[in-house]
């Protein structure tokens, strides 16, 4: 094998597949993210040194797991079933394109199919944004996960034959065992899997090398390679050792004295902890853009939505879904092949009852119609519910335009619109209906009033208004409250806190019981207790942003994407 450059990710990428190969059912596969030849190149590489087989992007459960030949079924005049690639790819692998796109069903089987030993995996991630992942439901059963975005290289990409096997080499001891937990712990990763998948990795490392036992450049391999990935937080820094107390002692030492002082450090010192070593290996091993999230204290990325709205059922059109029984009727296409398919196993049965024969024809009954399914997306209204009063007001409309107009330039990415409600004295208004137009975004934004008393309970009124019209279109809302939460001005336009935050709880209980998502955001100086418990009362979250700009509002509005929930 071409050794590539130490500092390319191909190189640990090729040491993990060459893993893979060595006991495929205990590894189970790997994730591989970044369109490059160097993924193109290991994926020949891997298909060199095993089977491996396509998996479609929208294949249906028959195509899957097996069913029915409906050809051969009705040549033959009898079922005949037919294999799926799960049992296609034993002794191999599937391999999933665009894998962050996966369903949920079909990523059910397929980790379905892991846990039994059926098939193993290699996912292949092109996601583009930071909120897409494949499944984490196969993700965390997959032993390894390799980043080749910034790998520049991929000629001569093989796969050495292993010196020895998984079996031949030694369960680990329990100072390894104690080690690997230690720095899967000062890692923060809490899978009990994932501990597992690094200590057989330290045993097939050993193997690789046709070694009995596992060391330890093969633990810190295998933290390298299982637990560094799967980071989510940096390992704790080392306090630096304080200096010894006093001045240093006046005058050149004696004569002999600086080698026998040195040669008795060398003795006296004490070996590293294992731990310690694999810890520090973990760490040199974060892979770069993990290692900037985490420095920022973010988690790394999980399959979630992209916040482009809701999931919603279709009739007719949308991502196709596997058929279910159901008469085609309200819009909804009958499945023809798939009800075929539900009847041709009971031909036999039916031809008997009513006296035919093998040729007579296909006897159909309502219990075996199917109807095509599909998947389409709604569009997503964020309304921005701003409160305008006070001497802050200034300070929350000014980063709440920003973040209306961030938004928006992404809006015809994300399908997404924006609306605006601002509050203050004793009224609430809707300045910005719901929009996917920047210049008309900028062109009501570019004045907005400011000051007063907070009728908090009006404007969340205003807000509930504005998502109930969204949702009856058929679309998804999400609420963006910027408010600290005081209200002093009650629903009917008089002055009075007791009753304005009665009146405030009031309305927001009323959002909460339409089930609309919100986000309740405090850019105040100082965030008081208040505007937690409006989102406690709206059933919603929380986020106290003291000195947020746009910018960083905005980031703090994608992280908790997607406030909708599947429909």
């Amino acid at each position: 094998m071409t050794s590539p450059d130490p500092a390319d990710p191909l190189e640990d990428a090729v040491l993990a597949a060459q893993l893979f190969v060595l006991a495929p059912a205990t590894f189970k596969g790997l994730t591989l993210r970044g369109h490059s030849p160097a993924r193109e190149a290991l994926v020949a590489a891997l298909a060199e040194a095993m089977p491996l087989r396509r998996l479609p992007g929208h294949v249906d459960d028959e195509r899957l797991l097996g069913g029915i030949d409906l050809a051969a079924s009705l040549s033959a005049g009898q079922p005949v079933r037919q294999t799926g690639l799960i049992e296609e790819a034993r002794g191999g692998a599937l391999v999933a394109g665009m894998a962050e796109r996966m369903d949920a069903g079909i990523a059910g089987r397929l980790a379905q199919a892991l846990d039994e030993g059926g098939t193993a995996l290699v996912l292949l991630d092109d996601a583009a944004e930071d909120g897409e992942a494949p499944p984490a439901s196969l993700t965390e059963r997959l032993a390894f996960a390799c980043d080749l975005t910034r790998s520049r290289r991929w000629q001569g990409v093989t796969l050495a034959p292993p010196a020895g096997a998984l079996a031949t080499v030694a369960p680990l001891g329990d100072d390894a065992l104690r080690a690997l937990a230690a720095a899967a712990e000062a890692l923060e990763v809490d899978a009990l899997r994932a501990l597992i998948l690094a200590g057989e990795a330290a045993r097939g490392l050993a193997a690789l090398e046709g070694r009995a036992a596992a060391g330890k450049d093969d633990l810190a391999g295998a933290v390298r390679l299982v637990l560094a990935p799967r980071a989510t937080r940096l390992p704790p820094q080392e306090a630096a050792a304080p200096p010894p107390d006093g001045p240093p002692p006046d005058g050149p030492p004696p004569e002999g004295s600086s080698d026998d002082q040195s040669d008795s450090d060398q003795q006296q010192q004490p070996e590293p902890d294992l731990s310690e070593i694999l810890v520090a290996a973990a760490k040199a091993a974060i892979p770069a853009g993990l290692l900037e999230q985490l420095a920022a204290g973010k988690a790394p990325r999980r399959a979630q939505g992209n916040g482009t709205g809701q999931k919603r059922k279709a009739a007719t059109r949308g991502k196709p879904l596997g058929a279910r029984p159901g008469m085609p009727r309200g819009g909804h296409k009958l499945a023809l092949i798939d009800s075929l398919r539900a009847a041709v196993p009971w031909q036999a049965v039916r031809r008997r009852e009513q006296g035919g024969d093998a040729g007579s024809p296909i006897i159909m009954r309502k219990e075996d119609l199917r109807i095509r399914r599909f998947e389409a997306r709604s569009q997503r209204v964020t309304i921005f519910a701003v409160d305008a009063s006070g001497s802050a007001a200034a300070a929350r409309l000014a980063e709440a335009k920003g973040a209306v107009e961030l938004m928006l330039g992404q809006a015809y990415v994300t399908r997404s619109q924006v609306a605006l409600v601002a509050f203050r004295g004793t009224s609430a208004e809707l300045l910005l209906p719901p929009t996917r137009s920047l210049t008309r975004a900028r062109r009501t934004l570019a004045e907005l009033p400011g000051g007063g008393g907070t009728p908090l309970a009006l404007g969340l009124g205003a807000a509930r208004e504005v998502a109930e019209a969204v949702i009856a279109k058929g679309l998804s809302a999400a609420l963006v409250i910027l408010t600290d939460g005081r209200a002093n001005i009650a629903a009917d336009g008089w002055p009075g806190r007791p009753q304005a935050a009665r009146d405030a709880e009031a309305a927001a209980k009323a959002i909460a019981a339409r089930q609309i998502d919100a986000l309740v955001v405090d850019i105040s100086a100082r965030p008081g207790p208040e505007g937690a418990a409006l989102a406690q009362a709206l059933g919603g979250r929380f986020l106290a942003l003291p000195r947020a700009d746009a910018r960083m509002l905005k980031q703090a509005i994608d992280a908790v994407q997607p406030l909708g929930k599947a429909a």
